[in-house]
């Protein structure tokens, strides 16, 4: 994805716009104050431009308009007796001021399925605010303003908040506006503040083409407490509500929230096992406990050794973890053994931990939205560390696949496009051609007929994987290809991919094509499945000199595949 972004206001953000086209493709508005003119008509230059990502921050005052400001107050006092318009008559539509009803309408029938838009919530600001005789009605117009928001957030997967209110409370209402700038040319923001909003506007546009860091592995021992756990009997933990202890029990609160976020939280320390958990279970003061970590190594061998092999356990990649630990010693052993693993710097003041957690979140965690299966991530890596305690135990790798029950049921695509781009889009071990696709594309896609997006979700007796899979055939010709086929590392290694081929193959048997073609293109990250279609029994028809290859198989004469699989009825919406 190229970085070409917009932004639409109803004030002058041409000092932002210069300030971003350092580094990306700004859409040079037509003055301001004309955003929904723009959005909605198809012919303007915007619609030319084509941004991928659209920021609409918008100044409440000026929406409002100042001199709407007293009579909003009074319809807020009496009541407005709005019932009859035609707004009212959808009831999703929050009960807020006529004005910022009508603008959140229109705003909402101009929505691209295949962009991204990211609307601003408020801080009501002017020169006559001090005077209002009512000091409530500012905060409660700003609130209704956020009603308006969310509702159209709710309405629409691709619309996200900007944290305007987040910028200016950063750096105080007096160093973020000017009035002599405002009157000088609608410049309604000092330069203090729109370097922070354009640094914000980088940051979250950087955000949506990112790929977001899966764990987090942390230190115990003066890093979630202070103290050491071996000397506890003659020197207690750091840990409480006050003083330094609670410095380490707001850092605590900050990884309970990444976690909720869909990190997984995981411990690497030196330690002896059952004292570690013991304080993890007992302490009066610990915020997270045993259930909050999906995996731990607390024991007496290298760091390094102890992130390799809950890599290989969770089934991902070095680079999808960060260690965070206060020994210099430590995180430069892991540095120089594990270059792939992100080491960030531990702060020298306990006091320091919790923004450091933030900081830590912003660069390497936050996402900018969250789907059911990112806040579910921690559950699903421990069951998974279960599962392999259950292969260490039995040993027989069909007796293993046999005692997990998987369990597989086919999805609708329609029913879940946020998964389906997600999936397609951040997969990339299991990923057999690796094209991504933008939420719009993805649409037209699965309503092409002559294409069929498969997507599939699967489970076993530890628990719920999500859905996990989609692959992507092509129709058109002759003989159907697999142009795309991904799924989730969580799920490798158990032959699941097996059962799904033969899904996808009995189908479009069953349609009436004698032939299935498949296709692989090597990435630098995909070469666990190089060999996967000449393992599942295809043909190679087709192999170039970068690696790329087609292969091929008669319908007819394919094995059986997955016979350890039990299939459920597909969903139907």
């Amino acid at each position: 994805m190229s970085k070409k972004i917009a932004i639409l206001s109803n004030i002058n953000m041409n000092y932002v716009t210069r300030l971003l086209k350092k580094e990306y493709q700004v859409y040079e508005t037509e003055g301001y104050g004309n955003e929904l003119g723009l959005l909605l008509n198809g012919q303007s230059s915007y619609h030319a431009f084509a941004p991928e990502i659209t920021f609409l921050i918008m100044d409440l005052m000026e929406l409002l308009g100042h001199e709407l400001l007293w009579q909003e107050t009074e319809e807020t006092d009496r009541g407005s007796g709005r019932g009859n318009s035609e707004a009212e008559k959808d009831q999703e539509i929050p009960d807020i001021p006529p004005c910022m009803r009508s603008w959140f309408l229109q705003l909402d029938g101009c929505i691209n399925p295949g962009g991204l838009y990211y609307l601003s919530d408020a801080w009501l600001w002017g020169p006559e605010i001090g005077a209002l005789p009512q000091l409530w009605v500012r905060q409660q117009l700003e609130n209704q303003w956020l009603l308006g928001v969310l509702w159209l957030q709710r309405r629409h997967e691709n619309v996200r908040i900007f944290p305007y209110r987040q910028i200016i409370g950063s750096i105080g209402e007096e160093n973020s506006f000017s009035l002599k700038m405002w009157y000088l040319g609608k410049i309604l923001h000092t330069n203090e503040a729109q370097k922070k909003l354009a640094e914000k506007i980088a940051a979250l546009a950087d955000t949506e083409q990112r790929v977001a860091k899966k764990v987090l592995l942390v230190d115990l021992d003066n890093t979630l407490w202070g103290g050491l756990v071996g000397e506890r009997e003659h020197t207690p933990l750091e840990l409480s509500e006050d003083h330094q202890g609670l410095a380490y029990k707001n850092a605590q609160r900050v990884l309970r929230l990444i976690e909720q976020s869909g990190a997984v939280l995981g411990i690497v320390s030196k330690n002896n096992e059952g004292d570690a958990l013991e304080v993890i279970r007992s302490h009066p003061h610990m915020v997270l406990r045993e259930g909050d970590f999906a995996i731990w190594r607390i024991n007496w061998r290298p760091k390094h050794e102890n992130i390799s092999e809950i890599a290989k356990a969770l089934n991902l990649g070095l680079d999808s973890i960060v260690f965070w630990d206060d020994s210099p010693a430590e995180r430069e052993l892991v540095k120089q053994m594990l270059p792939q693993v992100e080491v960030p710097p531990f702060p020298e003041r306990p006091e320091e931990l919790a923004p450091a957690l933030v900081e830590i979140y912003d660069k390497y965690f936050r996402k900018a939205r969250l789907t059911q299966e990112d806040v579910e991530k921690t559950r699903q890596y421990a069951e998974n560390e279960q599962r392999s305690l259950l292969k260490q135990q039995v040993g027989d790798y069909a007796q293993y696949l046999r005692r997990l029950e998987l369990k597989v049921q086919p999805m609708n695509p329609a029913a879940h496009m946020e998964r389906l781009v997600q999936l397609l889009n951040k997969t990339n071990q299991f990923n057999l051609t690796t094209v991504r696709h933008t939420q719009e594309e993805m649409q037209k896609i699965v309503a092409d007929s002559s294409k069929k997006v498969y997507l599939y979700r699967v489970e076993d007796c530890f628990g719920d994987y999500g859905i996990v899979s989609a692959a992507i055939v092509d129709m058109a010709e002759e003989t159907p290809i697999v142009e795309e086929w991904v799924l989730s590392c969580r799920v490798m290694g158990r032959e699941v991919e097996d059962a799904l081929l033969g899904h996808m193959e009995a189908q479009l048997q069953a349609a009436g094509f004698r032939l299935l073609k498949g296709r692989y293109v090597p990435t630098a990250k995909n070469n666990p499945v190089a060999g996967l279609y000449e393992r599942l029994g295809y043909q190679t028809v087709r192999r170039g000199e970068d690696g790329a290859a087609e292969y091929q198989i008669e319908l007819d004469g394919r094995p059986a595949r997955g016979e350890h699989v039990t299939w459920m009825e597909a969903e139907i919406v």
